[in-house]
This record gives C-alpha cells, sequence and structure tokens, in this order.
C-alpha cells in the first residue's frame, strides 16, 4: 500500500530540535545530534513537524509501504546504532505496544552475534529509563497510544437494578466503556495492538452527546474512533485509515454511527471507499441516530 511518511535529510538537519515538540506522535527524537524518525508505526504522514524545521530537511514523500512489521524495522534502528534502537524500543513501551516490543528484543537476540553493541546494555536502558518532563516534549501527551479496561464506579461493580433505592433527585454514576485512546481519526493508529481483531465502532462526533446509553449499549467491549465528515479537514486520510484497519489489523465488524441529518452521510461514504479499496471484507452495520437521540434505523449494509 502507498503511506505517507515523513522522510528527513540528515545532511541538512543540524540539530536544533525544533520538529520534535510538533511531532505529534512521538514519532521523531533527537538521536547523537540528528532528527531521527523512531517508529514508522506512530508516524502519521500528517507533517505537523514540516513547518518547524529552519532548514528545510523535513519532507513529506509517498512511498510503497508493506503493513508494520518490527523485524523489519528493527533491521533499520540498528543500521542507526545503539542508541536509536533505544529510543525506538522505549517508544514502543511508553505506547503500550508490548507485542511489537517483545517481536523487537527478540530480533536483538536472533542477531546478538552480528551486533556492535551489548543487547544486556540496551535492555537496561529500556527498563530503567525515566520519563523526565522533557522526554515529554517529543509528542503530545493527548496523542499519546493507550490501551486499558473500563473502570467500575468507585472500583466496584454496579448494582443490579433494583438493588438500591437512590434518593430524589441523585443520579446513578455511569462507568465508562472506553478501552483505548488517542479516538479522534487523525490521530489514532491503524497499527496500534488494540484495533487487532476488534469490533470497532466508527461514530460522527454527535452521536456520543446525542445517544444516552452509548457507552452501555454501542461501546461496550469494542474500540472506537470518532469523526465529524463535515468540519473534519484531510477526508482522505480517514480513507487509508479506514482500509488499514480492515486489511492491517484485520478488525471484526464495524459499526458506523451517523446522525440523521445530511452532512453524517459522508461518513458511511468514506467507509465505502475504504471498503472498496481493501482486500478483505468486513461485515459494515450502519446506525442512523435522530437528532434526539432514538435510533431511527440498524442494519448490515
Amino acid at each position: 500500500m502507498i503511506r505517507e511518511m515523513v522522510k528527513i535529510d540528515e545532511e541538512l538537519c543540524d540539530g536544533c530540535e525544533a520538529c520534535i515538540p510538533n511531532c505529534h506522535e512521538g514519532a521523531l527524537q533527537m538521536i547523537d545530534g540528528k532528527a531521527r524518525l523512531v517508529s514508522d508505526l506512530m508516524c502519521d504522514g500528517l507533517g505537523a513537524c514540516l513547518g518547524h524545521c529552519p532548514q528545510d530537511a523535513i519532507t513529506i514523500e509517498k512511498r510503497e509501504a508493506e503493513p508494520y512489521n518490527e523485524t523489519k524495522v528493527m533491521e533499520i534502528m540498528v543500521e542507526k546504532g545503539e542508541n536509536t534502537v533505544v529510543a525506538h524500543l522505549q517508544h514502543l513501551k511508553e505506547h503500550n505496544e508490548m507485542e511489537f516490543l517483545k517481536e523487537g528484543v527478540q530480533y536483538l537476540n536472533d542477531h546478538k552475534a552480528e551486533l556492535d553493541f551489548s543487547v544486556a546494555d540496551v535492555m537496561h536502558r529500556v527498563h530503567h529509563a525515566k520519563v523526565e518532563e522533557e522526554q515529554l516534549a517529543c509528542g503530545c501527551a493527548g496523542s499519546e497510544a493507550r490501551s486499558f479496561t473500563p473502570q467500575s464506579v468507585s472500583g466496584s461493580a454496579i448494582p443490579a437494578a433494583g438493588a438500591f433505592t437512590m434518593a430524589a433527585g441523585a443520579v446513578a454514576a455511569q462507568p465508562s466503556e472506553l478501552r483505548q485512546w488517542p479516538v479522534q481519526m487523525h490521530l489514532i493508529n491503524p497499527g496500534a495492538s488494540y484495533f487487532r481483531q476488534s469490533d470497532l465502532v466508527l461514530a460522527a462526533d454527535c452521536v456520543a452527546f446525542s445517544v444516552g446509553n452509548f457507552h452501555s449499549k454501542w461501546l461496550k467491549e469494542k474500540t472506537l474512533a470518532i469523526a465529524c465528515p463535515k468540519l473534519d479537514s484531510g477526508l482522505e486520510s480517514y480513507v487509508e485509515k479506514i482500509r488499514g484497519l480492515i486489511d492491517e489489523a484485520k478488525i471484526n465488524t464495524l459499526t458506523v454511527m451517523m446522525m440523521q441529518v445530511p452532512c453524517c452521510g459522508g461518513l458511511m461514504q468514506m467507509v465505502k471507499m475504504a471498503a472498496g479499496q481493501a482486500e478483505r471484507k468486513v461485515p459494515v452495520k450502519r446506525i442512523i441516530v435522530g437528532v434526539e437521540g432514538d435510533i431511527l434505523s440498524e442494519e448490515w449494509v
């Protein structure tokens, strides 16, 4: 598949670090005085770092890219030396990509005799790294990929209906069923491990504010992505990300939740375009939500 990726001209890069805080995915780091792309996995190709390089050393290139392969990434990281390998593995660890981290470590152990640095030293640095405030500047904390288990209210299960009587006017706390972060389409990474073989809900931004039981009925045990086909820009990247979720993440099902307003129809059009480009077939359910929060229609398409 064709992906847009950051390309760094190391001869032009003077190590000024101006690009680092503007990499929303945290894929850029300063290694040995040069800006380096330490993780293809986290580079979304949006180019937020582009306008912040005074030397014009960063460009976006379109190139053929296979589905993410940690072994191939490690081959590139090893060529750049120990510091780059450590930064890459730390990056995977910080973004909770533990399966890829294990693959990377396995690669080092399998090629131990060929390396000009110690695998033990690398692992010591990775596992004992402190996340200081300046390290967090490598990317936007709000974009950091995370997976987690939905929490019950006050750390305990919610009592069954009728188990207690609420005081007049009191409102029962409802737990969140969100299982991952981020959720906005521009920020999600289809290669994140929590999307693999998941049931995905792709919801228009207004849906969760309209449907009272969105979390308990529609989001429970599912992954989530949100978008607004009317107000968001760069919608062509959404099509590619949806295709990636179908082909690379191999999602099991895709539920598209839209408001009844005409502009929301663009969400379904993007899904149809992505499905047409994908090699896999995935069941797609379309749900139309009324402006008062009622479900107007629900069907597999």
